[in-house]
């Protein structure tokens, strides 16, 4: 059973990504830890602490497109070490903005927007990458491992930041990122693909008509990029307000905010740990639906509920089965989308998994200045729920897949 769950362990340039990258996640969790809830500090606001999720998310929106294009036309990993260097050097620049004590909420939010720029590049780029690290056979194994390393740092990412931030301050957080960035440009220099791009004529909008016009005529597809939109714009705003539920629901501080986001990304592990071990499930379209609309229970159970252990628990839950959708749904766009068509392929799909993101994030921060956070999420696992009966029921080509 272990060599089957980490079978994709097997090849060395996998095993070195995965490492670089967890590392690299590891720091990032970390500056989201002091970044959101500096944002929320300063700002005194929940819409501000949505503003910087929708700037640091619109621009992944915006050009992942023309991003996953580029992709395609050059070596993946040149894209993703430009993207890398820049996000070092934001981490960086908020580290020493803070030390010196000049730290505003516009200087956040800019530096967000610059991340976002550069991760809409590096991102199809990476999700490229991975497939070409492995054999098709064994690709669903190695999105699901990819998937723990990410949660992994979920989990180690804000317990190392919240100790950080209570103990020292933001500098370490912001600091520490920057230099995690270190492992994974160390493991870039270091892999050799299995996909080198072929010498093309054509022009990047053509190159980017033809990934839509690839999946339009996929059976199932335009409903799995359709999902993964819908699907994050409901249930991302559940992580982003985290420090809300800390400091107004709990009435307490970074500590909390910490415990809940931990809670969240050690369900994950454990539901990525379970995609990997199942990595040869049948119907991945309809266990995925039906995932969802368990998830959105779950959020309307964390919603609504006023304590704290219970609220963990409902977290704990919903990680594991957010990582079972999200690696179902992955699984499916990447199994059916040949090497030579993956980066703008998987750009649109970042384009709608990451651009439900901003525009979720946003909603829910300008609404819950009238209402209340819970309230306004409580209503969204209503209807993320519903949305999974909908495709199960109705729109039905993703559940045949």
């Amino acid at each position: 059973m272990f060599q089957r769950t980490f079978k994709a362990f097997r090849y060395r340039d996998f095993r070195v990504m995965f490492f670089g990258s967890c590392t690299s996640s590891v720091g990032t969790f970390m500056q989201i830890v002091a970044q959101s809830w500096l944002v929320f500090y300063l700002s005194k606001s929940s819409f501000f602490l949505g503003l910087d999720s929708f700037l640091g998310q619109i621009p992944i929106f915006m050009f992942s497109l023309v991003g996953g294009a580029v992709a395609d036309r050059i070596e993946r990993r040149y894209l993703l070490l430009g993207s890398q260097y820049i996000q070092m050097t934001c981490a960086f620049t908020l580290a020493v903005v803070y030390a010196l004590g000049y730290i505003q909420v516009w200087q956040i939010l800019s530096l967000s927007f610059v991340v976002g720029l550069a991760q809409s590049f590096g991102g199809p780029a990476y999700s490229a990458l991975i497939p070409s690290l492995v054999k098709s056979e064994d690709l669903p194994n190695a999105i699901a491992l990819n998937s723990i390393q990410f949660n992994l740092a979920r989990v180690i990412g804000p317990m190392l930041g919240g100790i950080a931030l209570k103990q020292l301050n933001a500098t370490w957080c912001f600091g520490l990122n920057g230099l995690s960035f270190v492992a994974v440009i160390i493991s870039l220099y270091m892999v050799q693909t299995r996909f080198m791009p072929k010498p093309t004529g054509d022009s990047l909008m053509t190159s980017v008509k033809q990934g839509i016009h690839f999946i339009r005529g996929r059976e199932g597809m335009v409903g799995l990029i359709a999902l993964a939109f819908l699907m994050t714009m409901l249930c991302f705003p559940l992580i982003v307000f985290l420090p809300v539920f800390a400091k107004d629901v709990f009435h307490a501080g970074p500590g909390v905010f910490t415990i809940l986001l931990c809670s969240s990304g050690a369900g994950s592990v454990l539901g990525a740990l379970a995609v990997a071990t199942m990595d040869k499930l049948k119907n991945r379209g309809r266990i995925a639906l039906l995932l969802l609309v368990v998830l959105g229970v779950l959020m309307l159970g964390f919603s609504l509920s006023k304590d704290l252990r219970l609220s963990a628990f409902l977290l704990f839950l919903s990680g594991g089965v957010l990582m079972g959708v999200f690696a179902s749904i992955s699984s499916l766009v990447q199994l059916i989308t040949p090497n030579d068509m993956r980066g703008r392929v998987m750009s649109v799909y970042n384009v709608a998994f990451r651009g439900g993101m901003p525009f979720g994030s946003l909603a829910v921060g300008l609404l819950s200045v009238r209402f209340s956070a819970p309230a306004v999420l409580a209503v969204n696992g209503v209807l993320l729920s519903l949305l999974g009966l909908w495709f199960l029921l109705v729109q039905r080509r993703v559940a045949a897949l």
